[in-house]
Order: C-alpha cells, then sequence, then structure tokens
C-alpha cells in the first residue's frame, strides 16, 4: 500500500480533511437523531395458520377427511418444513412453518402459494365443511394494547365505541392496523317451546322460512323517470326485537303472530368463543401494529395525543387504557443502553487521555465520536434502528474502534521522537502500519461472518451484530488513516527528538524486553505451557452451564391456566378468574390482563399467541421491573402449590429472548398408531417427571371425553317419514339453535338465531324425553327412534408432518439452563428410545431444538470464515507458516473465557458464542499486526531474535491500551441480561489474548520451524 499515500494526501489536503470531518459530524449527529428506534431487531416469523370448521364432525373425522387432504398439499411447498395440525370436534387448525433458512424475501411468495393451494384444494373436502380460513399475518407483532372497558355499560355500546376509537386511531401517523379482540358477537334469539310447536302442528323450518321470507334481499325493481331512476324498496329489516314479534306465519290457512308462540330477546353468543377481561371487568382489546420501519418513540407520542383526545370523546363511563406500551419499553431499553454506551465511550476517551496524554489522547479519543458519526450515516443509508442488538454491537465495538487510531497515532510518536516532520511521520504511519491494520481490521470483521449470515431466525434476530461491527470497524480503519494524521499534525505536540536513543529504551521498556528474552529463551516450556492452559480451558467448558437465550428483563409476567382438555369456556373462565382476583391483591400488581379461549395477543416478538382452545386462558400480569416480576411469579407458584385454582394446571414464567418455545423442555412422541404413540408419551412423562429439576409435566393430548352417540332407527325413521338430517336439525335447534338470518346492524350484521326455550335445553340428561315434530305433525319422543349410547372420543389431536404427534412437556428448576435438564433427560430415555418399534421415534424440541437450528445454521459458514481469514493472513504475511501460526492463536481466547464465565456464573449460550467467534478474530488481528512488526524489522536488517523481541516492545503499548480500552468498555455490558454472558467472555478473552500477543506468541514464532527462513525476506 505504498503506491498511493491516503494519509499523505489528507494531511495535504488540510481544507478537504477539515470539510469532511465537519460535514460528517453533523451528518452523523443528524443520522443519530433520525434512525427508528425499536426494543427489539426484526425478524421473519415464518408462520401461518389456516382453520376448517366442520360441524358436527368428530375429532378423528376432522383430522382424517378435513386435515389430511390439505396437509397433503401444503407439503409441495419449496420451502416447507412442517405442519402441525390441531383438530378438535368440528375444528382444525392448522400451523404451517417454513424451513429455519427461509430467506426473508421469499416468505410472503410462499404464504401466497399455501393459500392459493388450501384455496384450490376446497372442493374435496366434506359437504358441509367451512373453509379454510387462512391468516398469514399470524407474525405482526403488536405495538401497543389498549383496552376499553366500562363498568355499567353494555358489551354493544362498547362494541360500538370500539369501532369509533380504531377510525381515529388508524389516522395516527405510523399505525398501520388495528385489530379488535374479545368482542362477543351480538344475537338475536328467538325462543320457541318445542311443545307448543307441537300443538299447534308447526316445524321449525315453518319458522325459519317465514322469517327468511321477510329478511332477503330482493330486487323490486325501479321506475326511469326523465328526472332520474327511482328505485321501490319493498324490504323490512328484521332489525328490532318488535318487528320480529310481528313476523306473522301462516300454516294450514292459518295465520300466526310469531311474538304469539316465542320470545324474541338480544343477547350475545353462547357460549362464547374468547373472553377478554381487565382487572376482572369484561373488555375489548384493541391491538395496534405499527408500520414496518418506523420510528417507536414518535408514534408513541402520537399515540399519547390521540388516546387524550378518544377518552375526551367517549360516552361517559368507558375507558381507553394502554396497557402494553412499546415506546415505554423502547424508551427505556434504548435509554439503558446509550447509558451504558456513553459509560463506555468515556471509559475510552479517559483510558486515551491518561495512557497517552492529553493532546495525544485527544486525537486518539476523536477518532472513536467520529467513527460513530459514519456509522450513524450508514446506518441511516441502510435502513437499521437504534435496538437492543445495534446498540450492543456499537458498545461491542467501542472496545475495537481505538485499535487502529492508537497504532497509527503511535507510530507518529515515535517517528516524531526520532526527528521526523510532522507529514512524514503521518506518512511514515501509513506505509508501515495501513496494510497490517487493514489485514487485522478484516479478520476481526470475517469472525463475526457466521453471525451475520446464518439462514435461521436466531441469525436473522442476532445478524446485525455481523453489520454494525463492520461498519465500525472498516469505518475506524479510514478514520485511522485519513482524520488521525490529519488531527495528529494539527494537536500533537512538539516531542523532544533523541537521535541517540530509542524511545523504546525507557526503564519500564527495559524490563519487559528482559521478561520477552527470558519467555523465547525457554520458548518451549512456555509453548507447553500454553497447549496445557487451553487443554484445561477446554476441559472446563463442561463445567460452565449452557444456555440458548436468557429471560428477558420485560416487566410483564405471564400466567397460563390450563384446564382439562374439552372443559367449557365457563369453566375455563371461573378458574382464571380466581387467579387474576388473587393477582389484583398482590403488591407487585399493576393490571391483570386475561384472555380466555386463546393466547395473548403477539406483543413481544419472541411470542407466539396461543391457539384457540376453550380449555385455556393466558394472563398478562404489568409489573414495575424484572425483580418485582420475578417476585411475583415466585409468590403465585407458591400460592398455585397452595391450592389456588386447583382444578386447573395454572403456569407462571416470563418472555425469553431470542426464537420462541413454549416450554424449555419438549419431547415429541411421533408414530403411526395414536394409542402406541399415547402408550410411548406416558412413559416419557415417567422419566422426565422423575428428574427432580423437572415440573408442571404434561402432555398437549389430554384424556378422552364422553360424548352421547344417538343410534337412530333407520326402519323407523322411515315408517314416521323423518330423515337423520331432520332428526339432527331439530335435535340442534333444542340444544344450541339454529342460526336463521343475518340482520343488519349499524355496521354489524347481527345473527338471527332460533332455537327451543331454556326449558327444554336445560338438562341434557333428559334428551330421550326431547319430542320431534313428524311431517304430518305428529309429536314423536326420541326414545321412540332410537338409543342413546356413551363413547369416549379424542378432545384433541395433534399431528406434526400428518404423523400423530404428542408432545412431553416441563418446566424446569429456574437455577438451571434447559441444556443442563436437556442432556441428564436424554441419557435417561437412551434405553426407551432404543427399544421403540420400528415407526416410532421420540424427538428432542423446545429450547435445545432451536439453539441445535442456530448452531446448525451457522456451521456452514465456518468453513467460508476460515477461508477468508487464512487468504486475508496468507495475503499480509506472504508466508504459510506466518498464516497457520497466526490461525492457531484462535482458540486461545478460551484460555481466558473459561474461568471467567466459571468465576462470575455465567452460561455459555448464543451469545457468548457470538463472543468466543468475535474474540477470535481479534486475537488473530493482534498476532497478525505483531508479526506484520517482526517483517518490517526483518527487512531492516535484524537477526531473527532481535526482531522478535524489538518487535514485541513496539507493540506492548498500542496492544495493552486497546485491550485495556476493550475490557473497560465491555463492562457496562456485564449487567445486562442479554449481553452478560458475551461481554464477560470478550472482557475474559481479551486479557489473555493480551498476555498470548505479548508473550506467548513471540517463545512460539521462535519455536515455529523454519521461522528464520520464512520470515526472511
Amino acid at each position: 500500500m505504498k503506491a498511493f499515500n491516503l494519509s499523505a494526501w489528507a494531511v495535504r489536503e488540510r481544507a478537504i480533511t477539515l470539510f469532511l470531518i465537519v460535514a460528517l459530524a453533523l451528518s452523523g449527529a443528524y443520522a443519530f437523531f433520525a434512525l427508528g428506534r425499536a426494543e427489539e431487531p426484526s425478524f421473519t416469523v415464518k408462520t401461518l395458520t389456516a382453520t376448517v370448521l366442520w360441524p358436527g364432525a368428530t375429532a378423528d373425522e376432522v383430522q382424517n377427511l378435513v386435515a389430511d387432504p390439505l396437509e397433503k398439499r401444503l407439503q409441495e411447498l419449496t420451502w416447507y418444513d412442517r405442519v402441525e395440525t390441531m383438530t378438535r370436534p368440528g375444528m382444525a387448525v392448522m400451523m404451517l412453518t417454513l424451513k429455519d433458512n427461509t430467506s426473508p424475501s421469499v416468505v410472503q411468495e410462499e404464504f401466497y402459494q399455501a393459500r392459493k393451494k388450501l384455496g384450490d384444494s376446497a372442493h374435496v373436502l366434506p359437504r358441509g365443511a367451512i373453509g379454510p380460513f387462512v391468516n398469514d399475518e399470524y407474525s405482526d407483532v403488536v405495538f401497543t394494547v389498549y383496552t376499553l372497558e366500562g363498568k355499567d355499560a353494555p358489551l354493544s355500546l362498547v362494541t360500538r365505541a370500539a369501532e369509533t376509537v380504531r377510525e381515529k386511531l388508524l389516522h395516527v401517523p405510523g399505525v398501520e392496523k388495528v385489530a379488535i379482540v374479545g368482542e362477543q358477537p351480538e344475537r338475536l334469539y328467538i325462543d320457541l317451546s318445542h311443545t307448543k310447536l307441537a300443538e299447534l302442528g308447526l316445524g321449525v323450518t315453518d319458522i325459519t322460512q317465514a322469517i327468511q321470507a321477510r329478511n332477503d334481499v330482493v330486487d323490486a325493481g325501479f321506475v326511469e323517470t326523465q328526472a332520474g331512476r327511482l328505485y321501490v324498496r319493498t324490504r323490512q329489516p328484521l332489525n328490532h326485537p318488535d318487528m320480529i314479534e310481528n313476523t306473522t306465519i301462516s300454516v294450514g290457512g292459518r295465520t300466526l303472530r310469531l311474538g304469539d308462540i316465542a320470545q324474541v330477546r338480544e343477547g350475545y353468543e353462547e357460549p362464547p368463543e374468547f373472553l377478554a377481561r381487565h382487572n376482572n371487568q369484561t373488555a375489548l382489546v384493541l391491538n395496534v401494529v405499527m408500520r414496518p420501519g418506523w420510528n417507536g418513540l414518535k408514534l408513541g407520542d402520537a399515540l399519547s395525543h390521540a388516546e387524550e383526545s378518544i377518552n375526551r370523546s367517549l360516552p361517559v363511563g368507558l375507558t381507553l387504557t394502554r396497557i402494553v406500551n412499546q415506546a415505554q419499553n423502547i424508551h427505556a431499553a434504548v435509554g439503558e443502553f446509550m447509558l451504558k454506551f456513553f459509560v463506555a465511550l468515556s471509559v475510552v476517551m479517559l483510558v486515551s487521555f491518561i495512557s497517552l496524554g492529553f493532546r495525544v489522547g485527544l486525537v486518539v479519543a476523536a477518532a472513536v465520536p467520529l467513527t460513530l458519526a459514519i456509522v450513524m450515516i450508514i446506518m441511516l443509508v441502510t435502513g437499521r434502528a437504534l435496538d437492543r442488538i445495534t446498540l450492543g454491537a456499537l458498545i461491542i465495538s467501542l472496545g475495537l474502534l481505538v485499535d487502529d487510531a492508537i497504532i497509527a497515532i503511535e507510530m507518529m510518536v515515535v517517528k516524531l521522537e526520532e526527528g521526523m516532520n510532522r507529514i512524514a511521520a503521518a506518512s511514515y504511519a501509513w506505509s508501515h502500519t495501513a496494510a497490517p491494520m487493514l489485514a487485522g481490521t478484516l479478520v476481526t470483521i470475517i469472525g463475526f461472518i457466521p453471525i451475520g449470515f446464518a439462514q435461521s431466525a436466531a441469525g436473522e434476530y442476532a445478524g446485525n451484530i455481523f453489520w454494525i461491527v463492520a461498519f465500525a470497524l472498516i469505518t475506524s480503519w479510514f478514520v485511522a488513516v485519513i482524520f488521525t494524521p490529519y488531527l495528529g499534525v494539527k494537536f500533537l505536540p512538539d516531542f523532544r527528538v533523541t537521535h541517540d536513543q530509542s524511545p523504546y529504551h525507557s526503564v519500564r521498556y527495559e524490563r519487559f524486553r528482559r521478561l520477552v528474552r527470558g519467555v523465547i529463551a525457554h520458548n518451549k516450556a512456555v509453548c507447553a505451557g500454553v497447549v496445557c492452559l487451553f487443554v484445561l480451558a477446554f476441559g472446563g467448558m463442561g463445567f460452565v452451564r449452557q444456555q440458548f437465550f436468557p429471560s428477558s428483563d420485560r416487566p410483564e409476567l405471564l400466567a397460563e391456566v390450563t384446564m382439562p382438555k374439552g372443559a367449557s369456556i365457563q369453566s375455563t373462565a371461573v378458574a382464571t378468574r380466581k387467579v387474576s382476583d388473587w393477582l389484583q391483591k398482590q403488591p407487585e400488581t399493576l393490571s391483570v390482563t386475561s384472555y380466555i379461549g386463546g393466547g395473548a395477543p403477539r406483543f413481544f416478538l419472541a411470542y407466539n399467541p396461543e391457539l384457540p382452545d376453550p380449555a385455556f386462558a393466558k394472563i398478562v400480569i404489568m409489573t414495575a421491573d424484572a425483580k418485582q416480576r420475578d417476585r411475583l411469579r415466585d409468590s403465585l407458584r407458591q400460592a398455585v402449590g397452595n391450592g389456588l385454582a386447583s382444578e386447573a394446571r395454572v403456569r407462571a414464567t416470563e418472555f425469553v429472548f431470542g426464537p420462541y418455545t413454549h416450554y424449555p423442555i419438549m419431547y415429541r412422541v411421533m408414530g403411526p398408531d395414536a394409542q402406541t404413540v399415547r402408550h410411548i408419551a406416558q412413559q416419557v412423562s415417567d422419566i422426565v417427571r422423575a428428574d427432580p429439576d423437572t415440573r408442571q409435566v404434561n402432555t398437549d393430548w389430554g384424556e378422552k371425553q364422553p360424548s352421547l352417540h344417538f343410534v337412530m332407527n333407520q326402519g323407523r325413521l322411515a315408517q314416521l317419514g323423518l330423515s337423520p338430517e331432520t332428526v339432527s336439525r331439530q335435535t340442534r335447534f333444542m340444544l344450541q339453535g339454529i342460526n336463521t338470518a343475518q340482520i343488519p346492524e349499524d355496521i354489524r350484521a347481527v345473527e338471527l338465531v332460533v332455537r327451543s326455550d331454556g326449558q327444554s335445553r336445560a338438562n341434557p340428561a333428559r334428551l330421550l324425553d326431547q319430542e320431534l315434530v313428524a311431517s304430518n305433525g305428529r309429536r314423536i319422543p326420541l326414545r321412540q327412534i332410537g338409543v342413546l349410547e356413551y363413547h369416549s372420543e379424542e378432545p384433541v389431536l395433534w399431528r406434526r408432518d400428518r404423523i400423530p404427534t404428542i408432545t412431553v412437556q416441563a418446566d424446569i428448576n429456574d437455577q438451571l439452563q434447559p441444556p443442563e435438564v436437556t442432556a441428564r433427560l436424554d441419557k435417561a430415555l437412551r434405553s426407551l428410545r432404543a427399544a421403540l418399534p420400528e415407526g416410532y421415534r421420540v424427538e428432542t424440541g423446545g429450547n435445545t431444538e432451536e439453539s441445535a437450528k442456530a448452531n446448525a445454521a451457522m456451521a456452514p459458514i465456518f468453513p467460508i470464515m476460515i477461508l477468508l481469514m487464512l487468504g486475508v493472513i496468507v495475503v499480509e504475511t506472504r508466508s504459510l507458516s506466518a498464516m497457520t501460526m497466526v490461525f492457531m492463536t484462535a482458540p486461545l481466547g478460551l484460555i481466558g473465557t473459561v474461568p471467567t464465565l466459571l468465576l462470575f456464573h455465567q452460561p455459555f449460550g448464543f451469545n457468548a458464542i457470538l463472543g468466543l467467534i468475535g474474540l477470535s478474530g481479534i486475537l488473530m488481528r493482534n498476532t497478525l499486526i505483531l508479526i506484520g512488526q517482526i517483517h518490517t524489522n526483518r527487512e531492516e536488517g535484524m537477526e531473527l531474535f532481535d526482531a522478535v523481541v524489538e518487535a514485541t516492545v513496539q507493540r506492548a503499548r498500542p496492544v495493552i491500551l486497546t485491550a485495556l480500552a476493550a475490557i473497560l468498555a465491555f463492562i457496562p455490558l456485564t449487567e445486562s441480561i442479554f449481553w452478560g454472558a458475551l461481554a464477560f467472555t470478550l472482557i475474559g478473552g481479551t486479557a489473555a489474548g493480551t498476555v498470548l500477543t505479548l508473550l506467548f506468541l513471540p517463545a512460539l514464532y521462535t519455536l515455529w520451524p523454519q521461522g528464520k527462513s520464512e520470515t526472511s525476506r
């Protein structure tokens, strides 16, 4: 890099350089305030759901006749990974998940193909099946959750107000959509006495046909006049109970008024499909979704202003309350990291001032904000936001940003002390340090490549670590070779020229020189000692706790209430009320929101809402902070153990960073026969339950539930002129009712339901005493046309890739990590797995599976990373021997990492892996720069021994200073739940790497075979 001297150009063209410094600094400040803010980075949730209804069918029938043909079509997708299907009586819900390495850019196309294939297959579904209904917005992340409630207000009024609120929120800049959750559909019920119908000789069909005839929309034509077209309207909508009661029915020459034989009343869907409560008050929930790329803090402010206006305009008694405020979480997260960021920045600059002196330190320290300003510009241009990952990556970069500036300014200072003028010293720094600095920078960046290009959810989540570090380090190199020499020429003091003595001959340098000579003299012992330390560290990894992603520090506590499969939503609501009543009495609780009949909205990216299930409820409890959350969690678990809502399984958890898993421990038992799978799952459950560190062990199927089968006498039906369909319709009329018509009311269509009165529906045990009406008007008790049998049915069935699957799932001791417990359980399950019949298997899921996916996604990139590293190193060193030596230092960071993790009780998870990968690049960078200095000394005529010693002495101060700056910069991150393990990894590894660079590498270099001949140029 001697043909064009960029440093010399920068100090020669001072006006241009100064202009660039000012322009970039101002642009960077603007970019910082213009960048979007978010709590978490986004990653693509590659899942859609499809629902099909088949009223009256069993779970088995739905699975075999509805779900199976649709699953087959979905398996044809290019990026298909799996379909998990839950079937209940009358309903199937399929969750299609694409492969983890599916590019985000093709996900929507795959979803379109899935929707098309499902739609094309609708004609093969059995008659009476409704759907499929596809939800490809399952991955929407809710930015803000509101509740709308009124203590004494009817739910219909709250619903109308919710529509008005939604319209106003949709006009707030940055809002993409607003969904209303918890609405109970309105109904108009016509309650008929089945006995009275029989006495009058009326059938249910007569009633429904009369209502439909009056309510149908029929074109009555129009009159064309010169003035215009006049439409004739004959329809009188049945939008009020009085109008329905006045409907006339003509049968057998008689005309009857419906109100004389029926009671018409307004109500809501019975039983409800889904309920929402806020602080035990029935409420509607409004989920606000932010537009992609919008600034969350700006949207939060805009919603706050809109909220004030909306509350003023609401009817008396109604209140709009924000229960999830993502803007507040973003502000807290960004604020916390900005504080840590500026602390780290201050530490780096302070180290520069103290170690280098004020004026030299000022030149080095100035490189940091200038580099960051340029990085902010790049982030703005490339569409990145300030979030947990990018801010963490910036803090990681802080410890590395001053490396190049220190090296460049160190060389300038040395040459100034030797008598060079300022421009010549700046030029010398370029010609002798720019190339090794660039090579070292590239090696460090390449070390993060597996993170940036891993095709997985975890890689997409954390991928910006690579890009931000790359932007920062490349920028820092340009700053070090362009702006640092310019600032050095301007601000460095006048040094006393010492022509007769090198600056490296002070007392401290002489002591260090003696140490290096002693190390080289005992190079075999030193190398053997380092090898032993590495082996010990490698073995010590077995004692470090394993982890995938840590728990979140969000203040929400999550409670799940799970009733036995097949339970009614009313019984679930009762159990949920008991838990929420207890929670509201606790001092840590700020608010309690219950979602009964399904999961909560996805207001945290790493959470998958549970599928609709009347036996399930999710409670979201807001607390002040993570400490109070944990205290309330422990109290709730204790209360559950003491009998709180003993009829249900109550589970208390918190959010976890990274890809979602419902339970930390999950085992899938799969095989062709459901009963065999159930038997194996019971064995797996027993083994999991026997482990002392597991709790809440359960499966996702449940016990079989009773059902009533009315077996009809077909001959008797024929004699009476009845058909099975007529019997089924009249039975449904007596029990739930029949949807007859839709009545328009404002912007809603209200279902009109004809059903038997309450007396007939009250006692299912008297079902056989109910009377049907034959075609001739004769009343016939059900017992005369059939018998009632009690059968047992599966309340819920699960399949994965069309294979019956039962998942055994469990929580664990909070003091342990899932990989520890899973490894122990895998050993306990080994004999069971070996004895499984052919076609059956037990797969490990949960946290361990997701961790394996993330690691597997990075594995194919490691060869590319290694090849690129070796290419950069060999181009810089021009030596295969030196290349091998540099590469061998990459894993030695374990020597410092393992003791640090053990000492501070830190787990080794995905983040620590990222730190270890980056650390390997840092170590190779230091090694590469030191070897570059050795080569320079050899070119100047030094013998090998002297060249190694002097190169180590010359590089000692910049290596120690950069290591100290990095270590101190990483310290603020140690308090972070998310970044703690990574910070400790880098701190321990950097400290050990400094020693390795300054002591082990000289010993290794002089011991290396053919080192002398290969390093000669």
